[in-house]
C-alpha cells in the first residue's frame, strides 16, 4: 500500500504538469472505485489548478472553487502520459490537460477520487486525521503526549492514523530500528529521551525513503513510471533471518495487528 513518502513523491511528480494548467475534460472509465466516483465531478472541467498538496496519504488538488481529494488505495498510482496515450485495462481514470493527461491506474480498485467544495480538512475522510509526521508538531513532546495512558504496542501506535498519519507498516519498522525500540514495547512505556529519539528517526526515515522515489513492492510506480527503490536499503524490513547491518544478530520477524514487523534483538533491546 503506498504510504506517506509514496504519495509526497508522486506530488511532487505531478505538481510541476499540473499547478497552473487549465483542465480540459475528466475521463472516468470505471466509477466503482472505494467509494464511485461521483458524477459531479464533471465539473472541474474549465478549472485551472492552483496546486497540489498533499494530507496523510490523500493528495489534494486545488482547483479555486474546490478540491480534487486523491486516494491511491493498495495498488493505486499516478502517471503522467501523453494526451493520445491508449488506455490500459487498470486505468480508470484521467485528468486531461492541454497535452497530458494525469492518468490513475488502479488494479484493486480500493482507491479513490471525490471531491469537496469545503476546506478539504473538513471533509469526513480528513476531518480525524492525526499529526503529520514531517511537520513540527511531531517532536519529542508530542510524541510523549500521544503514548500516555496507550496499552498498545509502540508498532501498532505508530500506524493509527487517527495518532499520526502516514507512517505505514514499512517505514515504522525502520523507524523503531533507528530509535533501538522493539515494535512490542508498550507505547505509553516510552520516556521522553525514547520519544524524542523515536519522532526524530520517523522524520530521518520517511525523507530517506522520499529520496528513494518511496518503495515498490508491488504495482507503486513514481508518476514517471520509475520504481521507488528503497525497499533495496531497509535496515529489517522483509529481512527475517539475515545479518543485521549493524551487528550481524538475525532479523527477526513477528506479527502485529495481522501485519509483520521486523527488529533487531541486540540493537533494540
Amino acid at each position: 500500500m503506498p504510504e506517506l513518502p509514496e504519495v509526497e513523491v508522486t506530488r511532487r511528480g505531478i505538481a510541476p504538469h499540473l499547478v497552473g494548467r487549465r483542465i480540459a475534460a475528466i475521463a472516468v472509465r470505471e466509477p466503482r472505485l472505494r467509494w464511485r466516483v461521483p458524477a459531479s465531478i464533471a465539473q472541474f472541467a474549465g478549472r485551472t489548478v492552483r496546486a497540489v498538496k498533499r494530507r496523510g496519504k490523500y493528495l489534494l488538488i486545488d482547483c479555486g472553487a474546490g478540491h480534487l481529494i486523491v486516494h491511491l488505495g493498495m495498488s493505486g498510482s499516478l502517471r503522467m502520459v501523453d494526451r493520445d496515450a491508449p488506455p490500459k485495462k487498470h486505468d480508470h481514470f484521467d485528468l486531461v490537460l492541454d497535452r497530458q493527461l494525469l492518468r490513475l491506474r488502479d488494479p484493486r480498485r480500493f482507491g479513490a477520487v471525490l471531491w469537496t467544495d469545503q476546506p478539504p480538512g473538513a471533509h469526513p475522510l480528513l476531518r480525524h486525521l492525526g499529526i503529520e509526521p514531517l511537520s513540527r508538531a511531531l517532536d519529542g513532546r508530542a510524541l510523549h503526549r500521544i503514548t500516555r495512558a496507550r496499552r498498545t504496542a509502540i508498532k501498532q501506535l505508530l500506524m493509527d492514523s487517527r495518532l499520526v498519519v502516514g507512517i505505514g507498516n514499512i517505514y515504522a519498522s525502520e523507524s523503531l530500528f533507528l530509535a533501538r525500540i522493539r515494535p512490542q514495547k508498550r507505547a505509553a512505556r516510552l520516556t521522553h529521551a525514547q520519544c524524542s529519539l523515536l519522532a526524530s528517526a520517523i522524520k530521518r526515515t520517511l525523507r530517506a525513503a522520499i529520496r528513494a522515489g518511496g518503495s515498490s513492492l508491488r504495482d507503486y510506480v513514481q508518476s514517471d513510471g520509475e520504481l521507488g527503490c528503497f525497499q533495496t536499503r531497509t535496515w529489517v524490513y522483509g529481512r527475517a533471518g539475515e545479518a543485521c547491518r549493524r551487528c550481524a544478530t538475525p532479523i527477526r520477524r513477528i506479527v502485529q495487528g495481522q501485519r509483520a514487523s521486523y527488529y533487531c534483538p541486540a540493537c533494540q533491546r
